[in-house]
């Protein structure tokens, strides 16, 4: 029997690469346009639905609660699962690690609370969920994230640059890998409680590990440089992104790791991808090892849009 998956947000991180997981495990796959298409009617009859929807940081407070109730609507009425990429920002700050699905979500900041409500009305709802939580994301595209547009972007001059203490662990996912969990996921939905909230382990690294697997996969010896983050407080009066960077930054000095225990439970052996596998196709092709690093072909300049 064929299996169908609606992909909501297929052009951003998550809903991509999700999309390529869920074509190579033989779904029939559906893309959601927001400009032509009707999400009650193009839910019916799918399995899955794949929320990745994301609007930007300043847009969470006003966008995030209708779209999730739109889609938890839409879901009750055609009886599909939902996957939602959730993240570590419903922790907070003081919330000692690793943490877990029984972890309790203290965060008090605004973009914590936006996600635990949202979190918190999936629970009460009827609809069969999967949280899929994960770390930083690195992709295999530059797709505005920490790790392509600051971690690095100046690996050209030999330099990994750090947001934060490079002394304390970080969570990051491998979105390849994080997508292909959510195919395993969604293939053993009937099996799982209504409501599952499943942490994925990914990668626990310091700022210090990180460099040394760029090292070892550009075959370069690396210089760690140290973000400064006074750019950011002067471009909070006009760049609308900016206060909420700000209001994040916390993640990068709290030490910060996720218990994949139950993850493991259910799926058992799942095969992760070696983290320099990993590194080598998320460097940008004019660096990788064969071509060497050259300070006079620097990346492309960028900003961070924002984490997922």
């Amino acid at each position: 029997m064929t299996r169908s998956v609606l992909i909501l947000g297929a052009s951003g991180r998550f809903g991509r690469n999700t999309e390529d997981a869920f074509r190579s495990a033989g779904w029939d796959v559906r893309r959601f346009d927001r400009k032509t298409d009707n999400l009650m009617t193009s839910a019916q009859g799918v399995d899955v639905i794949v929320n990745g929807w994301n609007p930007l940081y300043p847009d969470w407070a006003k966008m995030v609660p209708d779209l999730h109730r739109r889609v938890i609507e839409a879901a009750s009425a055609s009886g599909s699962t939902v996957i939602v990429p959730g993240n570590v920002y419903v922790f907070g700050a003081e919330t000692p690690g690793p943490w877990s699905a029984s972890t309790p979500h203290m965060a008090t900041n605004p973009l914590g609370r936006i996600r635990i409500d949202m979190e918190e009305a999936y629970r009460a709802s009827s609809v069969r969920t999967i949280i899929l939580r994960a770390g930083d994301f690195i992709d295999t595209t530059a797709s505005g994230n920490w790790f392509d547009q600051v971690t690095i972007k100046q690996l050209a001059r030999g330099r990994f640059v750090y947001p934060g203490n490079p002394e304390i662990p970080h969570a990051w996912a491998y979105l390849p890998d994080l997508a292909r969990a959510a195919v395993v996921l969604a293939e053993m939905r009937a099996e799982l409680p209504r409501f599952s909230d499943v942490p994925f382990a990914g990668y626990t690294l310091t700022g210090n590990d990180l460099m040394r697997g760029l090292s070892r996969a550009t075959g370069n010896e690396l210089t760690l440089k140290r973000m400064q983050w006074w750019p950011l407080r002067l471009a909070r009066p006009f760049w609308r992104l900016a206060p909420h960077l700000l209001e994040m930054r916390y993640l990068w000095d709290v030490p910060n790791r996720l218990d994949g225990s139950f993850f493991d439970e259910l799926v058992g052996d799942f095969q992760s991808t070696d983290l320099e596998v990993a590194l080598s196709t998320s460097i940008p092709p004019m660096l990788q090892p064969a071509d060497g690093l050259s300070p006079d072909r620097p990346l492309k300049a960028g900003v961070v849009t924002q984490a997922h």
